[in-house]
């Protein structure tokens, strides 16, 4: 069942096979940085202001964010429709299965929206994988709030979500494989075990060492599994048990007008 929090479901140990794959959703498995697209459609133009404060170091993610989400005038159709136009990596899907074949337990843990990660992968058939990321409200007719529901008041960055708390509580000792691409991932980076990085992590990876590939897509990263150290194990015994192992995974928030 889910911690107290209410976070992902815990796997039991005996579906663990030693490691932990955690994705980023913005500009990893969606092709843009979802967030950004909603608020420069969407949010007041004060909303500049603040992700120059964030960039300054001055605050950080989390009241960022909090304050952006404050500035949404967008009915929810309207938000809706703009969600239905975002596309993601084409191979996240058969990743994801090479994943339940191996008997890897993946989860996406994002420092954005949930709704609006919950929205698209939706359409692909794929809105049961566990998530963590930031909760929205909705409030009025076309204004939302951001609550934070996996936070941590230990967190160097000031997340809204702390990739490296919620990691680490359920790898239950295993290794973690971090896919992402940016600054958000930038702190799990240097805990996690091995990373599948793009763009701005790839950097970052270089500039610090750090045990990592490559990986511009999951067409890249559904081919370097084979790096990981996993127990050879029967395709059709596993195929599609994970969801068996896994409690019911409730939606997104509901939202509260």
């Amino acid at each position: 069942m889910a911690d107290s929090r209410g976070l992902l479901p815990r796997l039991p140990r005996s579906a663990l096979p030693g490691w932990l794959v955690v994705c980023d959703f913005d500009g990893t498995i969606a092709d843009i940085d979802v967030t950004d697209g909603i608020l420069s459609r969407f949010a007041l133009p004060e909303w500049v202001d603040i992700e120059v404060e964030w960039k300054a170091g001055a605050i950080g993610s989390r009241e960022c964010m909090r304050r952006q989400v404050d500035l949404l005038r967008v009915p929810l159709a309207e938000l809706d429709a703009y969600l239905d136009t975002v596309e993601i990596d084409p191979d996240f899907g058969a990743f994801v299965e090479a994943c339940h074949l191996m008997q890897l337990p993946l989860v996406i843990i994002s420092d954005g929206i949930d709704y609006a990660i919950r929205r698209i992968l939706k359409r692909h058939g794929l809105d049961d994988l566990p998530l963590a990321s930031n909760r929205l409200v909705q409030i009025s007719n076309s204004t939302y709030r951001l609550e934070f529901p996996d936070s941590d008041p230990q967190c160097r960055a000031g997340s809204g979500t702390c990739k490296c708390a919620v990691s680490s509580a359920r790898a239950h000792g295993s290794k973690r494989l971090l896919i992402g691409d940016g600054s958000s991932d930038f702190c799990l980076a240097g805990a996690a075990d091995l990373v599948f990085a793009k763009t701005k992590l790839l950097q970052h990876c270089r500039e610090g060492s750090l045990p990592h590939h490559a990986c511009p897509d999951f067409a890249t990263a559904r081919q370097l599994l084979r790096e990981l150290d996993v127990p050879a194990r029967s395709p059709i015994a596993v195929k599609r048990t994970w969801k068996a192992a896994l409690p019911p995974v409730p939606p997104a928030a509901a939202l509260e007008i």
